[in-house]
C-alpha cells in the first residue's frame, strides 16, 4: 500500500511539473500522451489536483493549468526568503507617495489571495503574501468580486459564506449585492472596520487592455491616521499604480 501511495504521489508531482511547461494549458489527452500514462490515470490525477487547488480547469477550453495553490506556496517561500517580485517596486512607490500600506491581491476561488504588500511607515498590515481572506469584508475582495466575469460573480454572490469578522461586516446578501453593484459603477471599493477593527481601506481593480480582471490593489490605514473617506483622496494615485501594474503583471487564466 505504501508503495502504491508513493507511486501515486510521484505521478501527481510529475503531472504538476509537466503542467508548468504548458502556460496556455493542456488537455487531459495531451498530458496523458506526454507522461505516458493511461488516459484514465492522467484524468483521475488531474481532477484530484483540481479538487485540491494545485491545478485549475477551464471548462470552455477543456484545458488544465497550474493552480493558485502552487502560487500560494511559492509566495510563502518567496516572502520568507526576502524575494521581491516585479510588483513590489510599484507598491513601494505608491506607499512612499501616500504614506499608507499598499496591498496586491488576486481572486482565488471564493477568497482573495495576497500576492504582495508594502507596509506603511508607521504600522504593519494584517495580511502577508500567501494569505487568503474573505471577499465580503475587504475592499480588495469587493473589487475582485465586482470586476470578475459575470458568471463567476453571480456564483460567488449566491454561494460565499457571509461570516462576519467584526460587528461592521456585511451579513446580508442583498446588501452585498447592492455594494457590489455600486463598486462596478464607481470603479473602487472601500471598507471601514469591516475586516479588522480600527482599519480602513480602499481598492481598485487591475485590468488588462481588454478590461479583463488581473488583480486588485489597495491602500490600507488605521483609522486614527486615515479613515475610508480620507483614503479616497488617494484614489488617483491608486488608479495610476493599477495601470502600471496592469503592464507588469501577467494575465492569469
Amino acid at each position: 500500500m505504501a508503495t502504491e501511495k508513493s507511486g501515486t504521489v510521484g505521478k501527481a508531482l510529475g503531472l504538476l511539473t509537466l503542467l508548468g511547461d504548458y502556460p496556455e494549458g493542456a488537455t487531459a489527452g495531451q498530458i496523458a500522451d506526454a507522461v505516458g500514462y493511461p488516459f484514465s490515470t492522467a484524468y483521475r490525477l488531474l481532477n484530484t489536483l483540481v479538487e485540491t487547488g494545485f491545478a485549475g480547469y477551464d471548462r470552455r477550453e477543456k484545458r488544465y493549468r497550474l493552480g493558485l495553490r502552487i502560487y500560494q506556496l511559492g509566495q510563502k517561500v518567496a516572502h520568507h526568503r526576502g524575494f521581491e517580485g516585479a510588483a513590489v517596486p510599484i507598491l513601494q512607490r505608491l506607499t512612499d507617495l501616500t504614506g499608507e500600506s499598499s496591498i496586491l491581491a488576486v481572486l482565488d476561488d471564493d477568497r482573495f489571495l495576497t500576492v504582495h504588500k508594502v507596509d506603511g511607515p508607521q504600522f504593519r498590515t494584517t495580511t502577508d503574501p500567501g494569505d487568503r481572506g474573505p471577499l465580503h469584508t475587504s475592499a480588495l475582495g469587493k473589487v475582485l468580486l465586482a470586476c470578475t466575469d459575470p458568471a463567476t460573480r453571480e456564483h460567488l454572490l449566491e454561494t460565499i459564506e457571509l461570516t462576519p469578522r467584526t460587528e461592521h461586516s456585511i451579513t446580508d446578501r442583498a446588501e452585498l449585492r447592492r455594494q457590489i453593484d455600486q463598486v462596478r459603477r464607481r470603479g473602487w471599493a472601500g471598507q471601514q472596520e469591516e475586516n479588522d477593527i480600527g482599519m480602513a481601506a480602499v481598492a481598485v481593480p487591475v485590468l488588462s487592455a481588454s478590461d479583463r480582471l488581473v488583480a486588485a490593489v489597495a491602500l490600507a490605514a488605521p483609522i486614527f491616521r486615515a479613515d475610508q473617506e480620507a483614503l479616497q483622496a488617494h484614489l488617483p494615485d491608486l488608479r495610476r499604480a493599477a495601470a502600471t501594474l496592469a503592464l507588469e503583471l501577467p494575465l492569469r487564466a
